[in-house]
């Protein structure tokens, strides 16, 4: 097995945890937070896909599909157009509310179609690529992809305990 089909295969084990915690969900059970201080369902899942967005785009000199695909715009959220919620305060995490899971699973799967897409092209030789000189050591391809997946992950992971939390309540 390839380190690209490793890639691949963690990338798609997102998509399929995503549509597994947003589908069935409505516009108040997605904006639910269990203090003023957390986050939401769609929050991580929105903030999940733009950092793969931003991170993945960035790393492969590709445009974001949040901005090549007006996914800014199907969202319409009160936030700068490159924001990808690093560092929101809790004002700001309220800000990001969607009228579906749909939305949130589709901008996911275009993120995550433009992501196989470049994982696709790897070789071996461009996972040390270095994508990032502002780190020491600098960042090669290889450590942003392990990064964004295990950023992705527990995310994914806070979302589902979270959807636990709201179905648990309504129970």
């Amino acid at each position: 097995m390839h380190a690209k089909d490793i890639l691949i295969d963690g990338f798609s084990r997102i998509r399929e945890e995503v549509h597994a915690t947003v589908e069935g969900l409505g516009p108040d059970e997605l904006s639910a937070r269990p203090s003023p201080d957390t986050n939401s369902i769609a929050w991580l899942v929105w903030h999940l896909t733009r950092v793969q967005d931003d991170h993945m785009a960035d790393a492969f000199g590709l445009e974001q599909v949040w901005l090549s695909q007006d996914w800014e715009k199907r969202f319409g959220l009160d936030l700068p157009r490159r924001d990808t919620g690093y560092g929101h305060s809790p004002a700001k995490v309220a800000r990001v509310r969607v009228g579906s899971g749909e939305l949130l699973t589709g901008y996911y799967d275009a993120v995550h179609e433009q992501s196989l897409d470049a994982l696709r092209g790897l070789a071996a030789k461009d996972l040390e690529r270095v994508v990032d000189e502002r780190w020491d050591p600098p960042v090669t391809l290889g450590v942003r992809l392990v990064s964004v997946l295990s950023d992705d992950l527990q995310h994914i992971g806070q979302a589902a305990y979270l959807r636990g939390l709201i179905q648990s309540a309504a129970a």
